[in-house]
């Protein structure tokens, strides 16, 4: 009986410690390059653009997702609103939907957005599901959020799906802290 019970404890510590430890996307240090992006909600609706280039040096977080969900949705409507609260701070934020077939996504983005009231984060597509090759997206990364300012990442976290919920989107809207200073 104990052995069971201390190969459950241990398969569930080793399957949290995997989710928290994706490692996804430019880590704290690294310089986001360019790429671009097919901006669906944003001010420039219809066409490819580089929102990284737009926003320069700025504060910006960005979010890759591969699917738009409700935690997904949650955790833009919360960001959407920091960044409305921070314009005086020139604070920036966009999301990147990867797709295989990117047409097929904009109308769940522009329904995400009229849904949730999200005013200041342009969604956007990518045309697949890898990612900007130099941003190195992993595959088991269901949601990767970067957060940059001065063009130097300050800010990483990856989540799968299930591990994105109210606990982690807490701690990614407090760590915009980091790039507001």
């Amino acid at each position: 009986m104990r052995t069971i019970l201390a190969l459950t404890v241990l398969t569930a510590a080793t399957m949290t410690a995997n989710a928290a430890d994706i490692k996804s996307g430019l880590q704290i240090g690294d310089y986001p390059g360019a790429y671009n992006v097919l901006d669906v909600t944003g001010p420039s609706a219809g066409e490819k653009l580089c929102y990284r280039c737009r926003y320069s040096s700025r504060p910006v977080v960005n979010i890759f997702a591969r699917k738009m969900d409700d935690n997904v949705a949650k955790l833009i409507k919360e960001l959407d609103a920091v960044v409305g609260k921070n314009q005086e701070n020139k604070m920036a934020a966009f999301v990147v939907l990867l797709s295989d077939n990117p047409d097929a996504q904009e109308a769940s983005l522009k329904e995400a957005a009229a849904k949730n009231g999200i005013k200041h984060t342009p969604l956007t597509v990518f045309e697949n599901t890898t990612g900007p090759g130099k941003y190195k997206i992993s595959e088991d990364a269901d949601v990767t959020v970067m957060m940059w300012v001065e063009s130097d990442v300050k800010v990483n976290h990856a989540y799968k799906a299930a591990d994105l919920n109210a606990e982690s989107i807490a701690k990614i809207i407090g760590d915009t802290s980091k790039i507001l200073n």
